[in-house]
């Protein structure tokens, strides 16, 4: 029975690095999955970007007015842009990740980049008019929205939170990779079906990258 159970001692020692990066990989997976879906759906939209355009009436999708009203808010006179339009979503608890421009007319302009309902601003401080636009929506358009979100430079802690979301996801699949690469070098079988996968798709991106 000892040499039999140091045999099983010994064989376990020896998967289990190999038990451990299977078990990784399977959770780190399921961990990707809502991104690897959400970019591959947004890549294939972005892709074929001309197929959605042309079953679109008018093109690109134009803002809608969604309300017009007084704003009462006062200024300091020295307040600059960002500090204006924060000011002014934060009153209409819209506040979030966004950009400012003012006009020639003096107009202040806020683009507030909402993912799923993005909506324009526009302040004229002569008559404190305040117009309010909003995006109609688009599926394939808010997912051009999500795969190009950015978070670090917004100055938000919930786009920093995504930011650092994404981050991790990129570690991820960089994971992900490496330890496909492990799992089949240690597969014996599947070694030459898998370098054959592997130089085929290695070749064809780098034919791509040098021909186009």
């Amino acid at each position: 029975m000892l040499p039999l159970r140091r045999g099983r001692l010994l064989l376990m020692a020896s998967t289990t690095p190999s038990l451990l990066i299977r078990r990784t990989h399977m959770y780190v997976t399921l961990f990707l999955f809502p991104w690897l879906l959400m970019y591959a759906l947004s890549t294939a939209v972005m892709n074929h970007r001309m197929s959605f355009a042309s079953s679109a009436p008018g093109g690109a999708p134009v803002y809608e007015k969604e309300r017009e009203l007084t704003y009462d808010g006062v200024f300091a006179e020295d307040a600059e842009l960002r500090t204006i339009s924060q000011q002014i979503l934060s009153s209409l608890d819209l506040d979030g990740a966004h950009g400012a421009t003012r006009r020639k007319d003096g107009a202040i302009v806020i683009t507030r980049n909402d993912l799923l309902t993005p909506r324009r601003l526009t302040y004229l401080p002569s008559t404190r008019g305040l117009t309010i636009e909003r995006l109609p929506h688009r599926t394939n358009v808010m997912l051009e929205r999500f795969h190009r979100r950015r978070g670090y430079a917004t100055g938000y802690a919930l786009d920093t939170t995504w930011a650092v979301t994404v981050d991790l996801v990129i570690a991820g699949m960089i994971y992900w990779v490496l330890s496909g690469l492990w799992m089949w070098w240690e597969m014996k079988v599947t070694r030459a079906a898998g370098a054959l996968a592997l130089v085929t798709g290695a070749g064809l991106f780098a034919l791509f990258i040098l021909i186009i």
